[in-house]
């Protein structure tokens, strides 16, 4: 099933960032969001995702399809690494956190409280959670923060397998992945501002 956005604007405190979003995301496929910071590309992916709904138009395909990955790695300081990704397989309905562990290069760190860390391998617990979700779309922000060139290539090589599974990802990252993915810029597609009533009305 495709996930689809048509016409979607997008906004932030009540206020309008982006306006006529429209992309079609297939099965096995990605879609990047590029654009200057500010712009909206988060606020976007937040909407897709689910989390505030729409200003206007319509996003078509994402019931119970998606996984939200943004800037807070969502794990609990006080687990261990195991016990975090056990935790979110348990949320979702699945039970297999090997392939995850192994993927991100966590295996020998899985009996390790999570909050002894350092940055990117919190990271990498983050991200490995996509994994246990058992979701076939990925809706991601800049998830390459703090990874080091190493952990990057992991993170590509997990993304690769995903859309050679048939799942899609949605993502808004300045690095290039070296993945066959279409380019979106959301740059031509900041909303104009509201228009401003006469100020001499006011006195009327």
């Amino acid at each position: 099933m495709d996930l689809k956005a048509s016409d979607l604007s997008v906004a932030r405190g009540g206020v309008p960032v982006l306006q006529g979003v429209n992309f079609t995301l297939a099965p096995g496929s990605a879609l990047v969001l590029r654009g200057p910071n500010g712009i909206g590309k988060t606020t976007l992916l937040r909407t897709v995702a689910g989390l505030q709904p729409p200003f206007a138009g319509r996003i078509e395909g994402a019931e119970d399809r998606i996984a939200y990955a943004a800037h807070a790695d969502g794990i609990k300081p006080t687990l261990s690494v195991a016990e975090n990704l056990g935790f979110w397989a348990q949320v979702f309905g699945t039970d297999d956190i090997a392939l995850a562990l192994q993927a991100y290069g966590l295996t020998d760190l899985a009996d390790r409280a999570a909050g002894t860390l350092s940055a990117g391998q919190k990271r990498r617990l983050g991200l490995a959670r996509l994994l246990v979700t058992g979701r076939p779309v990925w809706v991601l922000d800049e998830p390459t923060v703090s990874l080091d060139v190493a952990a990057v290539a992991m993170f590509a090589d997990v993304v690769a397998t995903h859309l050679g599974q048939g799942g899609a990802v949605l993502i808004a990252t300045h690095i290039d992945l070296g993945l066959d993915a279409t380019l979106l810029d959301v740059s031509d597609l900041r909303a104009r501002p509201p228009a401003l009533d006469d100020p001499e009305e006011d006195f009327l």
